[in-house]
């Protein structure tokens, strides 16, 4: 006599096809139920608006109401800035100077934040201490001194 070749796994995973089948004809009866009685929105129901206070309504905007934009002018980002040269330029005053590895750290005056500057950048050979006006350009990791010059 031969044994049967179903296993309790294909026996297992067979139950459960079974039910899930079973749960998905009564979702769809339920739903069909629901439908009759009213309870199901339609998509024009289930939309909602913006008034003009940004609230969320369920009735649609006043055309009377719509205001009308130029494409130009929407500014997308950072709104440029009118920065004069005299504003860029800062002082400072030299917190520490390696000349043997080239590099070293300025202390802004106005923010006190500490910029690295590199010995490429200076124009005048700088020590410790001494009052300095640089300008300030993002690197890739942070705030970097250029153009630094000693003040007299």
């Amino acid at each position: 006599m031969a044994r049967s070749q179903d296993s309790f796994n294909k026996k297992e995973k067979e139950k459960l096809r079974r039910k899930k089948k079973q749960e998905k004809v009564e979702r769809r009866e339920q739903r069909k139920v629901e439908k009759a009685e009213g309870g199901v929105k339609t998509f024009e129901e289930m939309l909602s608006y913006v008034d003009e206070n940004g609230h969320l309504t369920s009735t649609p905007p006043d055309p009377a109401k719509k205001k009308k934009f130029k494409a130009e002018d929407i500014i997308l980002g950072v709104s440029p800035r009118d920065a004069s040269p005299e504003e860029t330029i800062r002082q400072g005053q030299v917190k520490f100077f390696n000349d043997e590895k080239g590099y070293g750290f300025i202390i802004d005056a106005e923010t006190k934040d500490s910029v690295f500057v590199h010995i490429n950048n200076l124009t005048d050979p700088l020590r410790e201490n001494d009052r300095v006006t640089f300008e300030v350009e993002m690197g890739p990791k942070g705030a970097n001194a250029v153009n630094v010059k000693l003040v007299k």
